[in-house]
């Protein structure tokens, strides 16, 4: 298996001290310390070059605006300055957003990225959270329609000699991008998937990999059975290369030790940092984001995916943590071999993306994390190949 660090580079302090009443203002600059930035993208950076050192595959970061939650507003910045620093490790920018951004500009960063990492870039796309458009005022409505346009704007700079578009959104007329990837035709496409039948249908038609879904569950089986059905449409089956989970895991002596140390992140994380600033559904719904028929081919419609605010915008206390660590890689290096290999195989995912820095952990927690996976954890999953994509194959016999 392919072994990935995602790194959602979280403001290097808690924000909770700011809290008037217990409720979070709106963060401006009297709340922002460059100090801790300049501390956190160093920490990042250093942290990332451990990765490579312990043997990992790759480093996974994405990005969000105007939030403490990822200071990746750029994360085509980031990758360039990881590129300079790791000579092997690759790079999944997941994702680049595709609907609010200019995509000739796009293809051009992923294609000097390429050239800086010596072909070491992957090229993640998504149409990102509703919050995104609100502050880069694009209409949630054009949403799918942008993101669809720009990634063909993409392929035909990445792929022709020359190329025109005429678009609703975007018009170009005889351009030649220059530099070009180095990887042909162009990066590996990856796309997260939380649950809309048009992405999924986008990633077949696409054959890119795919992360189906937050966590396991009737979501993911679904996702998984429906994006099985389209690939087979395009001549295709699915294989466990297109496949990408993503894992909370937290290594210690016992599971106790872990809930202990990781717990406060995880409460930090979802108390605070996803709450922050949120739009949540009930205005989303009325703005266009998710089409009528976006979940009828899963099984409980909406329920477990993002469209739902309870999926994630929960409040967490201790109790909530350590009813979660029954179920998830948080304990011992054992344990999270056995529960991360587990899941792989039942998702049919081949690639697994691990995260284990919540908000804003301290660097030598951080560090202790990726030297004790990467000793204990790292080379047996490594080690493990999964061949078959459960779920797909159950298409297939139909």
């Amino acid at each position: 298996m392919q072994v990935f660090v995602f790194d959602w580079l979280a403001y290097g302090e808690s924000v909770d001290k700011f809290r008037v009443n217990g409720e979070m203002p709106r963060l401006g600059r009297a709340h922002f310390d460059p100090n801790v930035a300049v501390r956190t993208y160093e920490n990042h950076l250093d942290a990332w070059v451990e990765l490579e050192k312990h043997g990992f595959d790759g480093v996974a970061i994405n990005e969000h605006h105007g939030t403490p939650f990822g200071m990746g507003n750029s994360p085509n910045l980031i990758a360039a300055s990881i590129a300079q620093r790791t000579e092997r490790l690759k790079i999944l920018i997941y994702a680049n957003l595709l609907p609010i951004h200019e995509p000739l500009r796009l293809a051009e960063e992923f294609a000097m990225l390429d050239c800086l990492s010596n072909g070491r870039i992957i090229a993640g796309v998504a149409r990102g959270a509703p919050r995104e458009y609100r502050i880069f005022n694009v209409p949630m409505s054009e949403s799918r329609e942008r993101f669809e346009e720009a990634f063909e704007v993409m392929r035909r700079a990445w792929t022709q000699d020359s190329f025109s578009f005429e678009g609703k959104h975007y018009n170009y007329k005889d351009v030649s991008i220059w530099p070009r990837p180095v990887q042909q035709p162009h990066p590996p496409i990856w796309v997260p998937l939380t649950g809309s039948r048009e992405t999924i249908e986008w990633a077949a038609a696409n054959d890119a990999a795919i992360t189906p879904g937050v966590f396991p569950g009737p979501m993911r089986e679904d996702t998984i059975r429906h994006f099985a059905r389209c690939q087979a449409k395009h001549g295709r089956k699915v294989t466990p290369d297109r496949i990408n989970i993503m894992v909370e895991c937290y290594v210690a002596d016992s599971k106790e030790q872990a809930i202990e140390e990781y717990g406060p992140y995880l409460m930090y994380l979802f108390n605070t940092l996803l709450r922050y600033d949120q739009v949540y559904q009930k205005d989303v719904k009325k703005q266009g984001y998710y089409s009528s028929n976006a979940f009828e081919h899963l099984r409980n419609g909406a329920e477990g995916t993002l469209a739902q605010d309870d999926t994630v915008f929960n409040e967490w206390t201790m109790d909530t943590v350590r009813a979660a660590a029954e179920h998830m890689p948080i304990g011992t290096a054992d344990e999270i071999v056995e529960r991360i290999i587990a899941e792989c195989n039942e998702a049919g995912a081949n690639n697994v993306l691990l995260v284990c820095n919540r908000g804003h952990m301290p660097q030598e927690m951080f560090l202790n994390q990726i030297r004790r996976i990467g000793a204990e954890v790292l080379p047996r999953l490594q080690a493990h190949q999964v061949t078959m994509v459960p779920y797909a194959e159950e298409i297939a016999a139909e």
